[in-house]
C-alpha cells in the first residue's frame, strides 16, 4: 500500500479523476478499517480537486450521521430527506445542486458553500452513506464530477 498520491498539476478536472481514482483504489484494496478508508478518500478528493469541503456522512441508526471529513466545520446529523444529502438518501440518488441557495430545505452548514453534489453510496440496494462535495463556487459541479464520483462511490460500496 502507498501513502502518496501523484495529482497532476495542470490537469483538467477529468483528468484529475482519471489519475487519482485508481489510486484511490489500490490504497484503500486490503484496508478493513472503513474509517481509515473514508478519511483517506475525503482527504484525496479535497487535495487534488481543491474543493471546499468534502466528507462522508453514514446512516446509523435511521439518521445520517457525519463520519470522516475535509474542510470546514460540518452539521453533525441529518434527518432522511432533509437538505441535499437527506434528499440523496431518501431518493437514492445523485443530487447535484448548482445554486444551494435556490434548495428548497438545504441546510447551510457554512454560508461559504456555494454548490453541491451529493451521491449515495448503496450496499444490497440501501443507502449505508453519501460522500457530500461542497464548492465555494455556484455551477462548480458538472456531468463530469456526477460520473467520476458515482463510479467511486459504486466502488466505496464494496468497502463496507
Amino acid at each position: 500500500m502507498s501513502e502518496s498520491i501523484y495529482i497532476p498539476k495542470t490537469a483538467n478536472r477529468e483528468e484529475i479523476y482519471k489519475e487519482i481514482l485508481p489510486q484511490i483504489i489500490a490504497l484503500t484494496e486490503g484496508e478493513p478499517d472503513i474509517t481509515a478508508n473514508l478519511a483517506n478518500i475525503s482527504a484525496i478528493l479535497k487535495e487534488a480537486l481543491q474543493f471546499f469541503w468534502v466528507g462522508f456522512y453514514l446512516v446509523k441508526n435511521n439518521e445520517l450521521v457525519l463520519g470522516p471529513f475535509q474542510g470546514t466545520l460540518a452539521c453533525t446529523r441529518i434527518a432522511k430527506g432533509r437538505g441535499v444529502c437527506g434528499t440523496a438518501w431518501e431518493q437514492k440518488k445523485t443530487m447535484l445542486v448548482e445554486d444551494v441557495n435556490a434548495f428548497p430545505g438545504h441546510i447551510a452548514c457554512s454560508s461559504l458553500s456555494q454548490s453541491e453534489i451529493v451521491v449515495p453510496i448503496l450496499k444490497n440496494g440501501e443507502v449505508v452513506a453519501v460522500l457530500d462535495v461542497d464548492s465555494d463556487k455556484k455551477n462548480d459541479f458538472s456531468a463530469i464530477d456526477r460520473f467520476y464520483l458515482e463510479n467511486l462511490c459504486q466502488y466505496v460500496s464494496t468497502l463496507f
